[in-house]
């Protein structure tokens, strides 16, 4: 497997970056503990005009800043004040779209990922690009998904819970 540090793999369409994240490994080495599982399913939030994404209308707080950053940076944040969520931001700096790791192979579930990864709000900010404690994997195969609706979003706009932003690997 081949450790994906290409900025410009980041640096791209949120759409086209949730799609090649699908079959591809994430792997974390924490407290030197190693996990490397396989991506299953990713959510695009398209930043200032998606209403439900975090930098909605510009929105830019303390906790929204690292989807203010370069792509590759990582965006975790704690979901119902206990789980913690994992984003990998895309596009250039000032333009506020991620990711969301929503679920890998043997933990379905964006909460039960970053607990199976063991990651918590320490990585917040940090690049995933040439990281020792998380990077991502590419095996050289290609994966087939699926486009399907974003979930856990009943506060957004009909246009945006409408829209088929989920990618789910087939067969995973």
């Amino acid at each position: 497997m081949k450790v994906i540090n290409d900025e410009n793999f980041f640096t791209t369409d949120t759409i086209t970056l949730a799609k090649k994240l699908i079959g591809k490994w994430i792997q974390t080495n924490i407290n030197g503990k190693v996990v490397r599982v396989q991506i299953a399913e990713t959510e695009a939030y398209l930043g200032v005009n998606d209403s439900a994404c975090h930098t909605y209308n510009g929105k830019r707080t303390t906790r929204t800043e690292p989807m203010w950053q370069k792509g590759g940076t990582l965006y975790i944040y704690i979901c119902y004040g206990m789980h913690y969520l994992l984003n990998i931001v895309s596009k250039n700096v000032d333009e506020p779209e991620a990711v969301l790791i929503r679920a890998v192979v043997g933990a379905i579930g964006p909460a039960k990922t970053t607990k199976l990864l063991n990651i918590d709000k320490s990585l917040n900010c940090e690049s995933i690009i040439n990281n020792p404690k998380i990077c991502l994997l590419d095996d050289g195969k290609k994966y087939k998904f699926v486009a399907l609706k974003r979930v856990g979003i009943d506060y957004a706009l009909d246009k945006d819970k409408n829209a088929l932003l989920r990618y789910c690997l087939i067969n995973a």
